[in-house]
């Protein structure tokens, strides 16, 4: 037997080694940070000021801003530091595991918050009549409150296994962040305990997620299917269509990085499917939502102010006041 050196430490490999190519990642980048930040936080703001949107589908849909600031807030600064001074960035076996843990804390919050808000539109659109009963604040603040402690199962079953495992070297993840896949495939520890946790853990999870998400859709295409008019059948399925895109790049995203084999022929496409799950899609979650959203778009007016239709009462005022006026000089030019 050889001696093995203990690693206790890893290097970040940068996206690209060309100067110019990291100064160019790191504009788009940062500008895609930084909007993803704004973005979600105004609608957080626009949710929790304006009371027209003071119901449980923008409860949920404010939670998930939340979630999709947080999850890219976890990898994005460090990647623009990495590219802005170009070095290979240093991350101790500590800071390792804890952005493992928030990355798959996030994520999985996520996916059962989809799940929530899949049972959101079914009771609205199956069972209008009831659906102020059902989804009352009392109901919402516990399904919420169910997401977030339930999103801690998987990130504290597979951080705990982490601890099992030496790396003896290469130390070098091929990745922006500290990804679970990529710090398994340079342990020199047995990992297979630990896929098989992951893939029953992932399975399972992620199977209770995938029904409790499309179930309700099937029973609503259903619903929807029965509506006489066209443009009752349009609007039922447009209050869908966002919600299903957001699952759709979601899932996708997910199920190629846990569960594609990493290989080296996969590399470079394992990386751009990594930057769009965590840096593209909370951008984009915020813009499909948004823009297919008149709510959201009133109160983006309301609050920048370029409503300028003059309001009723203000328009009778103006009327009065000019009626008031003309009755003055038709007095005034009355009298010698």
């Amino acid at each position: 037997m050889k001696n093995l050196t203990k690693v206790t430490g890893f290097i970040l490999i940068s996206l690209s080694d060309h100067p110019n190519n990291l100064h160019l990642l790191f504009v788009v980048f940062f500008l895609i940070y930084v909007l993803t930040v704004i973005i979600n936080f105004l609608i957080i703001i626009f949710i929790f000021t304006d009371s027209r949107l003071h119901n449980p589908m923008y409860f949920f849909l404010g939670n998930l801003a939340f979630i999709d600031v947080s999850y890219s807030s976890v990898t994005a600064p460090r990647l623009l530091v990495d590219l802005l001074t170009n070095q290979h960035w240093s991350m101790s076996f500590p800071d390792c595991i804890a952005q493992i843990f928030f990355v798959i804390y996030f994520g999985s919050s996520e996916v059962f918050l989809l799940s929530s808000m899949s049972y959101d539109r079914y009771v609205a659109i199956c069972h209008p009549l009831h659906y102020s009963q059902v989804m009352s604040w009392g109901t919402c603040t516990q399904i919420v409150s169910l997401v977030w402690s339930s999103g801690l199962l998987a990130p504290i079953i597979c951080t705990l296994l982490l601890k099992r495992l030496t790396f003896c070297g290469p130390n070098f993840i091929h990745n922006f962040f500290c990804d679970l896949p990529h710090l398994l495939k340079i342990s020199c520890t047995d990992t297979s305990i630990n896929v098989l946790v992951v893939v029953i853990v992932g399975v399972l999870l992620g199977t209770v997620a995938f029904v409790a998400t499309f179930y309700p859709y099937v029973r609503i295409f259903s619903a929807v299917l029965k509506i006489r008019t066209v443009d009752g059948k349009r609007k039922a399925f447009s209050t869908c269509t966002s919600h299903l895109t957001v699952v759709f790049i979601f899932y996708a995203s997910v199920t190629f990085i846990y569960y594609v084999p990493n290989t080296s022929n996969l590399l470079t496409l394992n990386q751009v499917v990594t930057v769009i799950y965590t840096l593209i899609t909370p951008l984009l979650n915020p813009l499909i939502y948004s823009l297919r959203n008149k709510d959201l778009k009133a109160a983006l007016r309301r609050t920048l102010h370029v409503d300028r239709k003059i309001p009723v009462n203000v328009r009778g005022n103006k009327a009065q006041s000019l009626f008031r006026r003309i009755q003055f000089r038709r007095l005034h030019l009355s009298f010698p």
